[in-house]
């Protein structure tokens, strides 16, 4: 859908941006980042891991030219891997996430950005059928709008997490990645910032998903994700498209459930036609018909308490970009925001107390105690922990959303043991 604004609405939403003080968008490459806060030299070990590496990277066609702009200059930073290892003890619920994912601030920039780059947009929709909304929110989210690339040189960080990170192999393959974009000529090694996992530019790609998707829409003969707007708006559309995105779906819909909604479903496993959903009594919000969604399914974020969506194919390329449900959501939310549409109907339970890491751990292993079998208690809520807190809330005749609540967990706790068999 081209944008081609009036000059009074043009105008109108740009006062408006400068009167919420949005960011700017970053058309330069950003200054280079300063990680100087450990020497290479203080850890002998890391300087002989970098060596090592260096040989395997020749091996695999790097030029010690590029050996020398890159890997000769990288340091260990310590902050790098305690933020690989911290697992904060209380998690926010969805909709504090979502109060600062999609503020109004972020919509109208957004909308601002929208307006301001109708060509790059309107080129990128025409060329791979992803919506120009959804491609603003993803930038919007990102990085707000070019504001926040991160502060963290890319080889730096890969090279930190390679050689003492959880996921060693994973750094190593990103590192080598990252070599190969600065061995291109595409950004010099001096340029290459991005956040302390190593995602990079306005869409924070990796340097592995750059290399695949990252596209030259302004024709200069690079790919430029830090500084050309058109490139960072058509690769962001081309990794979505190549995902699966499907043209004449949306992403899903806020829904209403039947009373008698079995919370069992409730899980992106569950797949069926939106027809389907709709013969089941699931129904649209105001009495408006379902979209017709292949293999769509039903997600309850905040279990009986709060809304319901309906999520189809196009959601879980969301969830290729960001595996985290609330991700996907905030992307969907501000990008339906950006196009004018309206937020969420039925309201958070923001009343709710949220469980923190130990208390879901201690809810687990009450679970676990009662043979509800929900793994290993690890402080997160996934589909084994739903599962059994299902089977915990039907015994109960409780709805069986799987939704942890302060209450459940002081009932896990209180109950007597099962009886031995």
């Amino acid at each position: 859908m081209r944008i081609s604004p009036s000059p009074p609405t043009l105008a109108l939403t740009l006062a408006l941006a400068c009167a919420l003080a949005l960011p700017a968008v970053h058309l330069a490459h950003a200054a280079p980042a300063s990680n100087d806060t450990a020497s290479a030299d203080q850890r002998p070990d890391f300087r002989a891991w970098l060596a090592g590496f260096a040989q395997d990277a020749l091996a695999a066609g790097i030029s010690q030219a590029t050996l020398d702009a890159t890997l000769a200059r990288a340091r260990w930073l310590p902050q790098v891997i305690e933020q690989d290892r911290a697992q904060p003890e209380f998690v926010r619920p969805i909709w504090v996430y979502l109060d600062g994912a999609v503020s109004t601030q972020r919509v109208l920039a957004g909308k601002t950005q929208r307006l301001l780059h109708a060509s790059a947009f309107d080129s990128a929709v025409a060329r791979y059928g992803v919506p120009a909304s959804i491609i603003t929110a993803i930038w919007g989210l990102e990085s707000s709008y070019g504001a926040h690339f991160g502060g963290f040189r890319t080889v730096d960080a890969l090279a930190t997490l390679a050689f003492d990170g959880r996921r060693r192999d994973w750094a190593r393959g990103e590192l080598l990645a990252a070599l190969r974009i600065v061995q291109q000529g595409d950004i010099p090694a001096s340029m290459l910032i991005g956040s302390w996992a190593g995602a990079m530019g306005h869409t924070q790609f990796l340097p592995s998903v750059y290399l695949k998707y990252a596209v030259d829409a302004d024709g200069d003969g690079k790919r430029d994700i830090w500084g050309s707007v058109p490139d960072v708006v058509a690769s962001t559309a081309n990794f979505l498209a190549q995902s699966g995105w499907r043209p004449s779906e949306p992403w899903g819909a806020e829904v209403r459930l039947p009373a008698r909604f079995d919370y069992s479903r409730a899980e992106l496993t569950v797949r069926q036609d939106a027809s389907a959903w709709a013969a089941d009594g699931v129904q649209g919000m105001d009495g408006k018909p379902l979209p017709a969604m292949r293999d769509a399914s039903i997600l309850t974020p905040a279990g009986v308490h709060g809304p319901a969506l309906l999520v189809g194919n196009n959601f879980r390329v969301l969830l290729r970009y960001n595996s985290s449900n609330n991700y996907a959501i905030a992307v969907a939310l501000l990008a339906q925001q950006i196009d004018g549409g309206p937020g969420l109907q039925v309201a958070w339970p923001r009343q709710m107390k949220p469980l923190s890491r130990t208390e879901i751990e201690a809810l687990q292993l009450a679970l676990n105690r009662r043979g509800m079998d929900v793994g290993e208690a690890d402080g997160v809520v996934g589909p084994a922990t739903r599962a059994g807190l299902r089977r915990y809330q039907q015994s109960l005749g409780l709805p069986a959303d799987g939704y942890p609540t302060p209450e459940l967990l002081q009932r896990l706790l209180q109950a007597p043991p099962p009886a031995a068999l």
